[in-house]
């Protein structure tokens, strides 16, 4: 349990960083902003991985099965994730002059992205379950889960809302 609540703690941390950059891309030229991006992204999922890992009491067949499905998930998730991070970097450089219809596609894109994760986890779902026992497969997703509801509440808290 400790350890759960350290690796959480940890994450959150991590996450109260990677908002933080997010938002202040708006006073950095765009390729430096881009170059950071990546790099905090790839620490993130190291710490992400390790977060699973230290969460997940897997067996060393079970192990050897999962952490390349893993990968592969986490390679596709990073592409949705790519669109997210676009819309955010998108928003933060229009905010100002946002126009209604700019605001509208960006709802659409958002909620498009909202989409493409969902289905990204009903394509693996079978996946996991075919590598891991049931519970062992919830647990993955459950933790995913709200490794991702952690972000996004971070990411969220840090956007200005939309002004009229």
């Amino acid at each position: 349990m400790r350890k759960t609540i350290f690796s959480a703690f940890a994450f959150l941390a991590v996450m109260t960083i990677t908002s933080n950059v997010l938002v202040a891309q708006t006073d950095k030229a765009d390729a430096e902003y881009d170059k950071n991006i990546a790099l905090m992204r790839k620490d993130l999922r190291s710490d992400k991985k390790q977060f699973i890992a230290l969460n997940m009491p897997l067996t060393d067949v079970e192990a050897t099965k999962f952490w390349p499905v893993y990968d592969q998930y986490t390679a596709e998730l990073s592409k949705v994730y790519d669109g997210r991070a676009a819309l955010v970097k998108d928003y933060a450089a229009n905010s100002k002059t946002l126009t209604d219809a700019a605001a509208a596609d960006l709802i659409q894109k958002s909620l498009d992205n909202d989409t493409a994760i969902t289905k990204l986890r009903q394509k693996y779902a079978p996946i996991i379950g075919t590598v891991l026992p049931g519970k062992k497969a919830a647990l993955f997703f459950q933790l995913e889960k709200r490794l991702g509801l952690i972000m996004d509440l971070q990411i969220a808290s840090e956007i200005p809302l939309v002004t009229q």
